[in-house]
C-alpha cells in the first residue's frame, strides 16, 4: 500500500497565491522524485474545537488559513529514496525561495496506509 507524508500549516491568508505558487514549485519536486499524487488543500470549513483542533495545533492567527497537504508515495522505500535526494537537491535550499508561511509551526509527519475504500 501507499505510504502517505502529512503536512497542516498556518498561512497568512494575504498569501495564499504565493502558497500555490511555492506549493506548485516544491510539489513537482515530489512527482519527480516518484511520488504518485500531491494534494494541497486550503482551509475553508475549519471549526474552532472545545479541546484541539487544526488552528491551534500550528498555533494559526486570525489572520492566517490553516493549510492541510499530503504527499502519497507508491511506497515507503520510494518516500525513503526521495526525501534523501531532496535534502541534497539545491532546488531545495531556503533561500532559494522564501516560504510563505512561519515553517516552525508545521506539523508532518510519515504514515502507512492500513486502510483504502475507493468508490
Amino acid at each position: 500500500m501507499a505510504y502517505i507524508d502529512g503536512f497542516v500549516i498556518a498561512v497568512p491568508t494575504a498569501n495564499k497565491e504565493k502558497f500555490i505558487e511555492h506549493a506548485r514549485r516544491f510539489d513537482s519536486i515530489f512527482i519527480e522524485l516518484g511520488a504518485i499524487r500531491v494534494i494541497e488543500g486550503w482551509g475553508d470549513d475549519v471549526p474552532d474545537g472545545k479541546v484541539t483542533d487544526f488552528r491551534r495545533s500550528v498555533q494559526a492567527t486570525t489572520e492566517e488559513t490553516v493549510a492541510f497537504s499530503w504527499v502519497e508515495w507508491p511506497d515507503k522505500a520510494t518516500r525513503d529514496m526521495a526525501m534523501k535526494k531532496m535534502m541534497e537537491d539545491p532546488r531545495m535550499d531556503p533561500s532559494a525561495a522564501a516560504m510563505p508561511f512561519d515553517g516552525k509551526r508545521m506539523i508532518f509527519g510519515g504514515f502507512e496506509q492500513v486502510v483504502e475504500v475507493k468508490a
